[in-house]
Order: structure tokens, then C-alpha cells, then sequence
């Protein structure tokens, strides 16, 4: 039984990738991460070298494993309990780890790593997966509707996706090849009133049959009218209509409104997660 470290995505995606895919609605950040680096480039998430982690059982199988894209916390994907205080032993030693700003673990999971890290550590997140059980309008429905996002949209979805990146505390300010790329596959919806942009929501390309809701960003001159509630109602029937078979989104736990709205539209809760940074 042991972990693997690499900074070579192509071993990491033949070693770890049937494991990640095998459950692919748990593993949907380790999933749609390794997508991106694989059709964007290594340089996909920021300038920092990213690496990978997998373990190996004592059956010589791989199952489960880790990636990380600096400035982004260790992002760890469904593991067994034996590889989670291993890692936890290994954050000592491993160089590639040496360097962590933090780990997003599926909740007991980054429990056991905050007691190991061996140093003082703070949650900087709680979040929630829910997954779609059947989708339900929004009533009341709002005024407006939603349009698929054009590359003529582009200045606008770069100024929104920043806000959005800064009102969560996402490093960095929003990619214009990440929203190319999802413009290509029709993955932005915006929701229009009066003929005007009022709210967006995205979706990842389906993998392993699971597609991630995200972002949702309605500005705060527009909040409150139900918009958000539209918008991803729109891009949820979207993610279905591309192919997905189980449709996602994450929550943050402290947003009581936002989980409120997701859940009225038909989503239901899988696993709860914590980022865990040092204190």
C-alpha cells in the first residue's frame, strides 16, 4: 500500500483516471480539473506546476487520488481511510507537498489531515455537493429568459467571472480560454431581462457521465428577483441536453440562500467538504 507522486498528468490520468471515473459524481472536481489540463494545457489553472497523487491498495489496484494546481488547496477525490492518514503521514516528507496552501477533502477526510498537517489550521470552506434528482421550475418563474452565451459576450463574462472568483476568494481573475472553451460547447447560459444580461450560471463538459453547475453569478443590482433561481434552471436542462447523466453543483455552507434556491429546484445533497488552510 503506498502513494505515488508525479507532476506527469499523463501517468496520473492512466494510473488514477478508471478510479476517479468509476465514481464519478464524488470525483467530480479530481474529474473536470484533469479535463481542463488535459484539453488547456498544464498552464490551465495558473502559473504554478501542478502534480498528482494516486493509491495503490495492497491488491496492486488504484483506488482513489489526488491533484493539485497551484495557488489551489490539494483537491482529493473518494479515498480509502488507510490512504488518507498515509497521506497524512506523508505531508512530512513529500516534496511535492511541501508546498500545499491547503486541501479539499470530503469532510472526515480533511479532519484527519488538519489533526496531521502538523501545524494550526482553520477552515476556510464548507461546502455541500448536491446532485440533481429532478428538476423543478422556479416559482415564481422570473421575468426574462436565457440565451446561450457568444464569444460577443466575452467582456462581460471575464468582469462577472472576476466578481464572482472575488466575491468566493477564488485566486485569480477568470480565464478568457476557460470561457472560450465553454462557450464552444454552448456551457454559458445568461439570463436576460428587457433585453438585458441580468445573470450567468455555466457547466462542465459531462465526464464520466456527471456535469458540474458553476459558476452562478447574479450582480448585486439584479439579486433578489429570482434570476439566479432562472438561470440555472436553464443551464441544468443544458447540462442534460449535452449529455450528462447525473447533474452537480457545490454550495457553500454559510449561504443558506443559495442551497434554499438550488434545492427548490430539484437538487438533493450527496457529501459535505471542507478547505482546510493554515491558521
Amino acid at each position: 500500500m503506498t502513494w505515488t507522486f508525479t507532476t506527469d498528468l499523463t501517468a496520473y490520468l492512466a494510473a488514477a483516471g478508471p478510479a476517479a471515473a468509476a465514481l464519478p459524481v464524488s470525483n467530480t472536481l479530481l474529474l473536470t480539473v484533469a479535463d481542463g489540463l488535459r484539453r488547456r494545457g498544464t498552464d490551465a489553472y495558473g502559473d504554478g506546476a501542478p502534480f498528482f497523487g494516486w493509491w495503490t491498495g495492497a491488491d496492486g489496484a488504484v483506488a482513489g487520488g489526488l491533484l493539485c494546481t497551484p495557488p489551489y488547496p490539494v483537491v482529493l477525490g473518494v479515498l480509502p481511510g488507510e490512504a488518507v492518514r498515509a497521506l497524512g503521514a506523508a505531508l512530512a516528507g513529500e516534496p511535492l507537498l511541501a508546498g500545499a496552501h491547503g486541501f479539499n477533502a470530503r469532510r472526515p477526510d480533511a479532519d484527519v489531515l488538519a489533526e496531521a498537517w502538523g501545524r494550526p489550521t482553520r477552515i476556510a470552506e464548507e461546502l455541500r455537493l448536491y446532485r440533481l434528482a429532478g428538476l423543478v421550475p422556479p416559482d415564481p418563474a422570473p421575468a426574462g429568459r436565457a440565451r446561450p452565451a457568444s464569444v460577443a459576450d466575452l467582456p462581460l463574462l471575464l468582469e462577472w467571472v472576476t466578481a464572482f472568483n472575488t466575491e468566493v476568494n477564488v485566486p485569480g481573475t477568470a480565464s478568457e480560454a476557460r470561457l472560450r472553451d465553454r462557450i464552444s460547447y454552448g456551457g454559458v447560459r445568461l439570463w436576460e431581462h428587457a433585453g438585458v444580461p441580468v445573470s450567468l450560471a455555466g457547466f462542465s463538459r459531462p465526464i464520466g457521465s456527471a456535469s458540474r453547475v458553476g459558476p452562478v453569478y447574479t450582480p448585486p443590482e439584479h439579486r433578489g428577483r429570482g434570476y439566479a433561481a432562472g438561470v440555472t434552471h436553464a443551464v441544468s436542462e443544458a447540462a442534460y441536453a449535452a449529455g450528462a447523466g447525473e447533474v452537480l453543483l457545490f454550495t457553500d455552507l454559510a449561504n443558506p440562500t443559495s442551497n434554499g434556491v438550488y434545492q427548490r429546484l430539484g437538487y438533493t445533497p450527496v457529501e459535505d467538504r471542507a478547505e482546510i488552510v493554515p491558521a
